[in-house]
């Protein structure tokens, strides 16, 4: 397995360890509730290190994410950061992604752990006819995700923000300890947060710095609890190849107005199939895969990621159902080891986050 830079601190603070994408990733510290809660009610840091980083250069670089991603990343102001699929030109979705607007010549694209390759493969595939160059810069950058509401403040006196006005889902690159990095304010549990890009060693003081403030370290299974109390997806569950962002709840993202987009021929006569729904239960905890049932007990669809809410005390779950047999009612089963919870159905999330 790889090892992030901040492995051994890991190892030294007795997290359990997992492979997680082929990195040894620390899952929990302590517990999944205590680190969640210290995340919706203070703040927690993340080593999110295995994440991939690719850095776009030159005079259509702008142009040329453009045209990767479904979002409108051209008309966005500069140092915006945009949320958007990848797409095959038959719609079907490669990654979810962060391009980052850092200037109008160097952009830098955030990726899954899992899907650096495949990711790298294709978009360099796609660099013909664009005046551009790209690095994949996955095994210089460490990132750090702080994310809670005192993470301004703890920034602010660190001297990392200057601006506390940073607006969300926006990046700048900064001078931090003789050194370039990127503080992006976004994040994946519905909180104010912070993202920081940087060199290994950086990251490392920065780390040390923050515990030594009081913030709590946090694992993979917390970060999946608070991303899912705010129903963002995770490729592999409520995005992979075989849907398309209009199957996902990501008709948003998909601008049907912009000049051309890979994907853009496919998705403006698609169809979708399924529909993505939030679903929560007063008994019983729901886990990927469990069977969605209508009101007469038929299989609709698939529990696609489920887990206890720790803020909310209740199993929660986002679920891929065919949108044909979607059920006008909105009586709703979830099937737990051959016994069926009769589950509320949500148009909102869970939670709502304390973001900027």
């Amino acid at each position: 397995m790889k090892k992030t830079s901040l492995y051994q601190k890991h190892v030294d603070l007795n997290a359990k360890m997992m492979d997680f994408a082929g990195f040894a990733m620390p899952i929990q510290y302590t517990s999944v509730k205590e680190e969640a809660l210290a995340v919706r009610n203070k703040a927690g840091v993340f080593d999110v290190s295995h994440m991939g980083e690719f850095i776009v250069e030159g005079n259509d670089a702008i142009k040329f994410v453009d045209f990767l991603i479904t979002n409108d990343f051209l008309n966005a102001p500069m140092h915006k950061a945009i949320y958007s699929p990848l797409c095959r030109e038959d719609g079907t979705v490669i990654d979810d992604l962060i391009a980052y607007k850092i200037h109008h010549d160097r952009i830098l694209i955030c990726v899954n752990a899992s899907n650096i390759e495949k990711d790298w493969k294709w978009i360099s595939s796609q660099t013909d006819h664009f005046d551009i160059t790209l690095n994949d810069r996955s095994d210089y950058y460490s990132l750090l995700a702080l994310q809670g509401p005192e993470s301004e403040k703890l920034l602010s006196k660190m001297g990392i923000l200057k601006n506390p006005n940073l607006p969300y889902y926006s990046a700048l690159e900064i001078n931090f300890m003789n050194e370039r990095i990127i503080l992006a304010r976004t994040g994946y549990t519905g909180e104010d947060g912070f993202e920081i890009f940087s060199s290994a060693k950086v990251a490392t003081l920065i780390w040390d710095e923050l515990l030594g403030l009081g913030v709590t370290p946090c694992g993979l299974a917390s970060r999946d609890v608070l991303r899912l109390e705010v129903c963002y997806p995770l490729y592999g569950h409520e995005l992979n190849d075989e849907l398309t962002p209009l199957d996902s709840g990501l008709k948003w993202t998909v601008k049907m107005d912009k000049k051309d987009f890979l994907g853009k021929e496919s998705l403006s006569v698609y169809s979708p199939k399924y529909r993505l729904i939030k679903l929560s239960l007063d008994r019983g905890i729901p886990r990927e895969s469990y069977p969605v049932l209508d009101g007469n007990e038929n299989p609709i669809g698939k529990v696609t990621s489920g887990t206890m809410s720790v803020t909310t005390g209740k199993g929660i779950a986002l679920a891929l159902v065919e949108k044909a047999k979607f059920p006008a009612d909105k009586e709703l089963f979830i099937e737990i080891r051959n016994k069926n919870y009769k589950a509320n159905y949500h148009t909102k999330p869970f939670i709502t986050g304390g973001h900027k």
